[in-house]
């Protein structure tokens, strides 16, 4: 008998598990029938109450919010979804009306990992589930800069996706954590939103309000007065540097990227 014909059959992956909740049947099925042509499998919930029911029963590894919904807004669900163990750290991408800026800023705040405005392409918002997904399933850096690190009472393990301020783990969504380790492979390096953008989240376009509220949320995690940080600062006219006496192999003089 040949060694292929003896060789052990390798597992077959589980396809990754997203819901997607929105009150528009046709905007629900339309979705849905993307993400299972691309090889996901989909849950549907059609109001905020059903969304928390589903997602307390079989854990999603992402889940496709609307913010307008019926019973529990999406804002809600969102809020609720991050202060629940089982669900704070799964990747949540909003789907938002296109006037609506105070809205989608807000889910952003609440810890929305990103988001796709109304009307969308179907397409495109499956490649951005894809890369959501795959910030989730692994480190956010090359792997030369994968090793953990560390910053004054800051560690970060980017290959197991850990952050710690002393003895205290932080939770932080997919964001923050990706920024987080960056910014901290980087001291005293000044970058401006739109290579952030690029550079830690692999995007080419977007609102830049996005970093800034991400900015300010990592600040609340990591600074002893999030009102004058002290190590993630703003450089004026550039963006954000990360500012640490003891930053690990970088000189004193501080280097500035083009915004």
């Amino acid at each position: 008998m040949s060694e292929a014909l003896d060789a052990p059959a390798l597992p077959t992956p589980v396809p990754r598990r997203i819901l997607v909740v929105d009150d528009d049947p046709t905007v629900a099925e339309v979705v849905s029938g993307y993400l299972q042509r691309a090889g996901y499998t989909v849950d549907r919930a059609g109001d905020g109450r059903a969304a928390l029911e589903q997602a307390a029963a079989r854990r999603p590894d992402l889940v496709v919010l609307d913010l307008m919904l019926p019973e529990i807004d999406g804002l809600e669900v969102c809020r609720r979804l991050r202060a629940e163990p089982l669900s704070h750290t799964v990747p949540i991408v909003m789907l938002t009306a296109k006037g609506d800026e105070h809205d989608r800023i807000l889910g952003l705040e609440l810890g929305a990992d990103d988001y796709v405005t109304k009307p969308f392409s179907p397409r495109e918002l499956v490649l951005r589930i894809q890369s959501v997904l795959r910030r989730s399933g692994g480190p956010a850096l090359p792997p030369e800069e994968a090793g953990p690190v560390a910053a004054g009472d800051l560690r970060v393990d980017p290959a197991a996706r850990r952050a710690w301020r002393g003895a205290r783990e932080l939770t932080l969504t997919l964001r923050e954590f990706d920024l987080l380790a960056f910014l901290l492979t980087h001291p005293g390096t000044a970058f401006g939103r739109e290579e952030l953008m690029r550079r830690v989240w692999g995007w080419d376009f977007g609102d830049l309000s996005t970093v800034t509220v991400h900015v300010r949320r990592l600040r609340e995690k990591v600074e002893d007065d999030p009102a004058a940080p002290r190590l993630i600062t703003t450089v004026w006219g550039v963006g954000y540097r990360f500012d640490s006496s003891d930053a690990p192999g970088r000189a004193a003089e501080t280097a500035v990227h083009d915004a």
